[in-house]
């Protein structure tokens, strides 16, 4: 089974259609939007920062599966300067991107642990790299999912389950169409094709971290050489 979290619109909508489409058992969490698509009855209304809800229905959902895979794209901004941002905004982000994250993470890993197998795929962002103004919040959530990542991966690795981020970059979907025109030509001028990515991508590298049981541990640039 393959659990897509923020799969109501943009990257998680996207993954959840392909691999559905592809015949695999998958499911997708949101928050407040639900697609009006003929895919409805895979979509779970689930509040990532409730640990004992997220915990419960994980409990619930994955009874009689083996083979989890956990692909995290839930996510949300905030832009601001940092010496002009509002505290609670800030941390709004951090609490869904870095901690909601977390949340769901270690209500699945006993099962993957009890299963010996498992995939934990986080989408972090070019963001936390090259550093963008007004993005601090959004860079240190997507940051932090390295070095938990990490951890995990090391906790966890001999028993068959392995833990990894994407760095995306920039794609002709989600977040980019909030941002207007003229950034978006000069996040172009970064970008050696001059084009952004194909969501194809994403879900290309998806289905390579989970047929790679020796990929642990990392982050996976994907981001068409931006600099």
């Amino acid at each position: 089974m393959i659990i897509i979290t923020g799969a109501s619109r943009g990257i998680g909508q996207f993954l959840l259609e392909q691999f559905d489409s592809a015949g695999e058992e998958v499911i997708g969490t949101y928050n407040s939007t639900l697609p009006s698509d003929d895919r409805k009855a895979k979509y779970f209304k689930i509040d990532l920062n409730n640990f004992k809800a997220v915990r419960d229905w994980i409990g619930d959902i994955i009874q009689g599966h083996q083979n989890l895979t956990l692909i995290n794209c839930a996510g949300v901004n905030y832009n601001a300067f940092a010496h002009k941002a509002d505290i609670d905004a800030w941390k709004k982000v951090i609490d869904l991107n870095l901690i909601g994250l977390a949340n769901i993470i270690m209500a699945i890993l006993p099962a993957m642990r009890a299963n010996q197998w498992g995939r934990i795929i986080n989408m972090s962002s070019v963001v936390a790299q090259v550093g963008v103004p007004g993005t601090s919040a959004y860079a240190a959530s997507k940051a932090g999912l390295w070095g938990m990542t990490r951890s995990v991966a090391v906790e966890n690795a001999k028993l068959g389950i392995t833990a990894n981020n994407l760095n995306l970059g920039y794609f002709n979907i989600g977040m980019i169409n909030e941002v207007p025109l003229e950034f978006q030509n000069a996040i172009k001028g970064r970008i050696p094709t001059g084009e952004f990515g194909s969501p194809d991508d994403i879900y290309e590298s998806v289905k390579y971290i989970i047929n790679t049981p020796y990929l642990n541990g990392t982050s996976i640039d994907v981001n068409g050489g931006i600099h």
